[in-house]
């Protein structure tokens, strides 16, 4: 038991001495009735094995008594074929014995080899399995000769497979976004819209778009529109305009020549708005232009103009409607994913659809080119997980053998291997008694 505490100590640490973190406790699966049956299997060859080892020793012992009775040379060989028979049967009976328990109850060294030497088989079977399956060449060997791209690739482009496709990406972006809690992306989404407003200066970029405009007349239309809007409004309001003037008069003016005064303004302003829209070349529009093209400049390269505009956005950004506003967004954006991924004919899917069928059908051609590196994707993330994470698989093997019962392990194993096991048995018998008559001959024909 010493020896036993002992494997399990040095089975519990790395390859470099240190502690290894234990791993999970994971029981061997309960025996099913698969098991019951294999056991009555190996009950069954343990039986025959039994009795052709018993049957080898009663020949043995009427050989050797007919010998003694002077029954002739034939005792001597059968006798001789019989004894290496048993010796044989019983040598092999020790080894499988040995493997699951100690025969016969007796600790002799080195027996019982499944339950004392569990946690080093784990071990070993971890190194095994990372040394020659989760090896980045032996990986990227084996899935360039699947050809997983053209594979992938003529399964993609039957039209069935690309609605599965299509369909299991619909139910996992359903379910991303209800996993998903609106008031934390709404967080997210405006934390991240207003940390990359304000690591970036926002005037120079104003100042380049209003001088391309200006430069381009784009804002010819705008002032048509704001010029007819407001003659049509003057139109509709004068006698607002009219007492609007009235009611900012002196006190000590008469009454009409207040109106007066009020209707010339409301006329002078009305001809001058409509002069503005009726005349391209008016001069309150050239002076427009050039306060524009100031105004773009001044954003360009004025460092007061430049402060305010930041100034301004960072008051803008910091309203709280504003964040309302942005953080609404996502709540738009969600409604309508969901009813495009809902919605088996909307354009969401139907792009969706086309493009699996795109890629199935360029990874099925002869598109040396595009399979080459779909394969070289696949192959580089493949190897790269195997060598990331190959001390976590074998650790995952090697804790979860010593967390097994021994007992019960070896039961298990004795359940799987134990019928053919029992077949070494017979097959020692049989060898040893050829062996055993072979030798027996040789010996007497040279004596003789």
């Amino acid at each position: 038991m010493r020896e036993q505490g002992g494997e399990r100590a040095d089975a519990g640490r790395t390859a470099d001495g240190g502690a290894r973190r234990p791993g999970p406790l994971a029981p061997l699966a309960a025996d099913t009735p698969a098991d019951a049956e294999k056991r009555r299997g190996v009950r069954r060859m343990k039986a025959f094995a039994a009795g052709l080892l018993a049957t080898v020793a009663v020949v043995f012992a009427l050989a050797t008594w007919a010998e003694t009775a002077g029954a002739g040379p034939w005792a001597g060989y059968v006798a001789a074929a019989a004894e290496a028979g048993m010796v044989g049967a019983l040598a092999d009976w020790f080894a499988v014995t040995a493997l699951f328990r100690r025969p016969l109850g007796l600790p002799i060294p080195h027996t019982a080899i499944i339950p004392t030497k569990k946690d080093q088989l784990g071990v070993s079977l971890g190194e095994f399995v990372g040394e020659n399956f989760l090896h980045g060449d032996v990986v990227r060997q084996r899935l360039r000769a699947i050809g997983i791209s053209g594979r992938l690739g003529a399964w993609l482009a039957r039209p069935e497979h690309a609605d599965r496709v299509t369909a299991e990406l619909a139910a996992a972006l359903r379910g991303a976004l209800a996993v998903l809690r609106d008031a934390d992306v709404r967080a997210v989404v405006g934390e991240a819209v207003t940390r990359r407003a304000n690591a970036q200066e926002i005037a120079p970029g104003l100042g380049k778009l209003l001088e391309r405009i200006v430069a381009e007349g784009g804002h010819r239309k705008a002032v048509d529109v704001v010029c007819a809007r407001a003659h049509d409004w003057l139109l509709t309001h004068g006698a607002s305009v009219v007492d609007a003037v009235e009611t900012g008069a002196p006190g000590w003016t008469p009454r009409f020549v207040d109106r007066r005064v009020g209707e010339r303004v409301y006329r002078e302003l009305l001809r001058f708005v409509r002069e503005i829209r009726d005349m391209p070349e008016h001069p309150a529009r050239g002076a427009l232009d050039r306060f524009l093209a100031d105004f773009a400049g001044d954003l360009q390269s004025d460092t007061d103009t430049r402060a305010r505009v930041e100034r301004l956005k960072a008051e803008t950004l910091g309203r709280g409607e504003v964040q309302d506003l942005i953080g609404s967004a996502w709540g738009a954006v969600r409604a309508m994913l969901v009813a495009a991924a809902e919605d088996d004919g909307s354009e969401l899917r139907r792009r969706a659809r086309a493009a699996i069928l795109s890629l199935g059908h360029r990874l099925a051609a002869a598109d040396g080119r595009l399979r080459e590196k779909a394969d070289g994707w696949v192959e580089g993330a493949a190897v790269y997980v195997v060598t990331t994470y190959r001390a976590e698989v074998t650790a995952l093997i090697t804790d979860t053998v010593a967390s097994w019962d021994a007992e019960h392990t070896s039961r298990k194993i004795e359940a799987h291997i134990g019928r053919d096991l029992q077949f070494i048995r017979v097959n020692g018998t049989v060898v040893g008694a050829l062996a055993g008559l072979g030798i027996y001959a040789i010996a007497h024909a040279l004596g003789a």
